[in-house]
């Protein structure tokens, strides 16, 4: 037992040295710009329904009824009339256009649109998506998207084989779409002289820091309203220069507030830590167990001239293999960091630590929040 003991801590002992030492976590600062925004700017979302024409072959079948409708409509406004029976519209595939108003967006802008198929066509390379308008929520059209389509992959078949890169089905066209209407912004209430800023995470004390780094370059002229808004006075002096007051806000320099998170993709095996992160004292223990169950099929044949018969038998072999576990002490107050560079020098794969953060932090010895996507 002692000897078993002075190996277990002689072990314990190497694993410790070959953990790094690990710095003192640094501040970073960050522009305010960066970290927050003015309320009141903000993008809007379009969409719109279109056709794409000028396909290989590779567009709707018949079996989309929406598209040959569409089709038939389409010539109808042309002054050519046709029966939807008649139409074949292998070259041409039913769209949906969506896209972005960015925020002072004015009429004649253009912005960039992405078109998505929605009936069984195969790939949209090569076509030209027709006027489509885009409208938002309200039903009014602020744009209008028109152009060649750009996938940025390929499907191919034949001979009974097929390749395909990415997603043929789905394309862009930069600077597709013309803005046709702009989207009043008001982002200042004059009549009072304030704006408010809209913090991208929502966090206490990142809203008290900016608050601070504000009333220390303009004096007292902000409040903290909640985790999520501060509220700014606009100095007299910058009533007539309210973008240049914005514009110097947005260029001071704070410190934003992290919550302690670990985010765990199973799927990939992904794991990010953030630097806050710490633990308590927690032994670790790493090793996998690996059974092999095997069958041999044996023939038992009878000797010559005898009344005996063949017989088949099959026997089974099972073979168990455990290996040797990796046992980490860390003693309190310990990070995350510690933990990975120490299962990393006993062989853990990225999925076992995977398992050993999700167990530590049902222990309740990982003071942080677990995020599993």
């Amino acid at each position: 037992m002692r000897k078993f003991t002075a190996i277990l801590l002689v072990a314990v002992l190497a694993v410790s040295l070959t953990i790094p030492a690990m710095a003192v976590p640094t501040q970073v600062s960050a522009r305010i710009k960066d970290v927050a925004k003015v309320q009141g700017v903000r993008s809007n979302q379009l969409v719109g329904y279109g056709l794409v024409v000028g396909l290989a072959g590779t567009g709707d079948s018949n079996k989309s009824v929406f598209t040959v409708q569409s089709v038939a409509n389409m010539l109808k406004s042309f002054g050519v009339m046709v029966s939807s029976a008649q139409l074949q519209s292998k070259n041409v595939a039913a769209v949906m256009v969506t896209a972005n108003l960015p925020p002072f967006a004015k009429s004649g802008d253009s912005i960039d649109i992405t078109v998505s198929s929605m009936g069984d066509a195969k790939s949209l390379q090569g076509g030209t998506l027709l006027q489509a308008p885009l409208r938002a929520a309200n039903g009014q059209v602020y744009a209008v998207g028109q152009g060649a389509l750009s996938t940025g992959g390929f499907s191919a078949s034949g001979g009974g084989s097929s390749q395909q890169k990415n997603f043929p089905t789905v394309g862009n066209i930069p600077s597709g779409a013309l803005v046709e209407r702009e989207v009043p912004m008001t982002f200042a209430d004059k009549d009072k002289g304030k704006i408010n800023l809209a913090l991208n995470q929502p966090d206490f004390t990142t809203a008290n820091r900016i608050s601070e780094a504000i009333d220390q370059r303009f004096g007292p002229i902000t409040i903290a309203k909640d985790p999520g808004t501060v509220s700014i006075n606009v100095p007299y002096y910058y009533s007539d220069n309210l973008i240049g007051f914005i514009a110097a806000i947005e260029e001071l320099a704070v410190t934003p507030d992290t919550v302690a998170k670990v985010v765990i993709n199973e799927r990939t095996g992904t794991v990010v830590i953030g630097s806050n992160v710490t633990i308590d004292q927690v032994a670790v223990a790493q090793g996998g167990l690996t059974v092999k169950i095997g069958q041999t099929t044996n023939v038992s044949q009878p000797p010559p001239f005898s009344d005996g018969n063949t017989v088949v038998t099959t026997d089974t072999t099972v073979e168990a293999k455990e290996q040797p576990a990796g046992l980490i002490v860390l003693p309190a107050s310990a990070n995350v960091g510690d933990v990975v560079a120490a299962l990393n020098a006993v062989g853990a794969t990225p999925r076992d630590i995977i398992s050993i953060l999700q167990a530590i932090k049902a222990a309740g010895a990982m003071h942080a929040e677990l995020q599993v996507m």
